[in-house]
């Protein structure tokens, strides 16, 4: 993930992706004992790298994502939040990141429920062609999805981003960025990490206080699952 840096006045300045060498090195290294995938005009990156962690973009992988709003780390609060962007290559730095979004900094405007709902809609559009979603949580500032990619995940971030930021700033009566330029991702190794995964995604709003049960949040995936805890789309 890129460092995103931000001026006094809020705007973010255009993002500086660190020199790391030994980085690159270990993703051309999985790209030469690796097929890359192309389909189509949504060409898919294989073994890539963003600035920190080396990050794998092919068809069929299970993908945990998080995209946040473009003001969640806000600028007065600096101090709290810039050696965890930093240092998120570290399992232990990114849970206090996303504990630092869990505060609810920011406008927040996911709270708005047409707001949420326009997000959840752009989530589900394109589900069982894209994408497969198995699991999200629309927080205040971020939200969390563990999807089976079908596309090229930016492709796929990319039209989630541009189809709720439009819609959304004309509800919220604002103009500019809603969206942080940049996404977090981790792909899924085994259905064990799917499972634990989708338990932090679905315990993230009680985690935050949002709400005393898991089913009780709206704006979750675990409000549509039925008594076996499949997903009813």
């Amino acid at each position: 993930m890129a460092i995103e840096r931000q001026s006094d006045s809020g705007k973010p300045r255009r993002r500086q992706i660190p020199y790391r060498p030994e980085l690159k090195e270990l993703v051309q290294a999985k790209r030469e004992s690796s097929v890359r995938c192309e389909v189509g005009e949504n060409d898919f990156k294989g073994w890539h790298e963003r600035g920190y962690l080396p990050h794998r973009d092919e068809p069929g992988l299970v993908q945990f994502v998080t995209i946040r709003l473009i003001d969640s780390l806000p600028v007065d609060r600096r101090s709290e939040w810039t050696h965890l962007l930093e240092a998120s290559n570290s399992r232990t730095e990114r849970k206090k990141l996303e504990s630092f979004l869990d505060k609810g900094c920011g406008g927040c405007w996911l709270k708005t429920d047409s707001v949420a709902s326009m997000v959840e809609e752009s989530l589900l559009f394109g589900n069982g062609h894209a994408h497969e979603i198995m699991a999200w949580a629309i927080m205040p500032n971020h939200v969390h999805v563990l999807l089976r990619q079908h596309e090229s995940l930016g492709v796929i971030i990319g039209g989630w981003k541009k189809f709720s930021a439009r819609r959304a700033n004309r509800v919220l009566t604002r103009t500019g960025s809603f969206w942080a330029p940049d996404y977090w991702d981790t792909f899924m190794r085994d259905t064990e990490q799917e499972r634990q995964v989708i338990d932090y995604i679905e315990n993230n709003p009680v985690k935050a206080r949002l709400s005393e049960t898991i089913g009780g949040f709206r704006w979750s995936s675990a409000r549509r699952r039925d008594r076996y805890g499949r997903l009813v789309l």
